[in-house]
């Protein structure tokens, strides 16, 4: 694509660093959350919460990656999912369940939905000192890594692709970028069904992908924590040549780097996770095993209370 260019080196990296995220509605960190991490602890865990139990596909990574942490996971399954309310309400949610980590003393919250991240960010970081992450910029500089031609899908629910969160932080990092988007609404109910591999899923996903194919992208990021379940069936849409960022992972990278950062990591041990739900505590113990790739061991039903 004629004019595609990404940005420097120094551009990008004080972008990441956040020293431009002041005017970028979706960046991380006020000058006193980074002043309260100082305060706290590698030992205490990582607080982590989605809509659901798709951020358990951020819970895996962050495991394999840092196996010595503790996570405080927290699925909102009373009032899932997130990706098909207003903003409004998406940043009233997202403020009460960081509250319920907050009081699980977390080091860190982690964002692990991709609507909340494109919107309630600025608020969770007026209300708490813990450094709070989200999915959305640590995929968007996957994925600006990867394009090759600066054509670049996005596939997510109607919330996230309705804030352009993922086009924004994309053009911070590139110029003369494309971002097509897709909401694909069919696919979460279809990954907690366990039809990753059925014909059914097979066909929505080539309705929903052919208009971005149709774009000549070379690289889709996968904007929803269930999505990494479906990798390889969407793979076997897109083929071999389209690069696709797994939103999961990178966040997880971010979360490693930055942690490192500010010195939190934790060094030694083997750490272990809480799993917190706010309705259906059999179903999600049932399903959480298909995201994790084992049965949790220690799950509870928790209130939340309300902001």
């Amino acid at each position: 694509k004629a004019g595609y260019s990404k940005k420097s080196g120094a551009h990008r990296q004080a972008f990441v660093a956040g020293r431009m995220w002041s005017h970028f509605p979706c960046w991380i960190l006020q000058p006193g959350a980074i002043f309260g991490a100082h305060m706290r602890g590698s030992s205490q865990p990582i607080g982590i919460f989605d809509s659901g139990i798709g951020g358990l596909t951020v819970v895996r990574q962050v495991q394999q990656l840092m196996p010595a942490e503790n996570i405080v996971y927290l699925g909102d399954t009373a009032r899932v999912p997130y990706g098909t309310k207003g903003t409004e309400t998406v940043n009233r949610f997202a403020c009460e369940d960081a509250a319920f980590l907050h009081t699980q003393n977390v080091k860190a919250i982690v964002v692990a939905c991709n609507s909340a991240s494109a919107s309630a960010l600025p608020a969770l970081n007026e209300r708490f000192s813990q450094p709070t992450f989200g999915v959305i910029v640590p995929g968007a500089i996957a994925a600006v890594e990867a394009t090759r031609n600066g054509r670049i899908g996005v596939i997510g629910t109607q919330a996230t692709l309705r804030s352009r969160a993922y086009d924004r932080a994309i053009l911070e990092l590139g110029e003369n970028i494309e971002v097509h988007g897709q909401a694909c609404p069919l696919l979460v109910p279809l990954v907690e069904e366990g039809w990753v591999d059925h014909d059914v899923t097979a066909a929505v996903l080539r309705e929903y992908l052919e208009p971005l194919l149709s774009r000549n992208i070379d690289t889709l990021v996968l904007g929803c924590t269930h999505y990494p379940l479906l990798k390889a069936a969407i793979a076997q849409v897109t083929g071999p040549d389209i690069a696709l960022v797994d939103s999961a992972e990178s966040c997880a990278q971010y979360i490693q780097r930055e942690l490192d950062r500010l010195g939190l990591l934790a060094s030694e041990g083997r750490g272990g996770m809480v799993l917190n739900v706010t309705d259906e505590l059999e179903r999600v113990t049932d399903l959480a095993e298909r995201f994790l790739g084992q049965r949790p061991e220690n799950v509870a039903q928790v209130e939340l209370t309300s902001l």
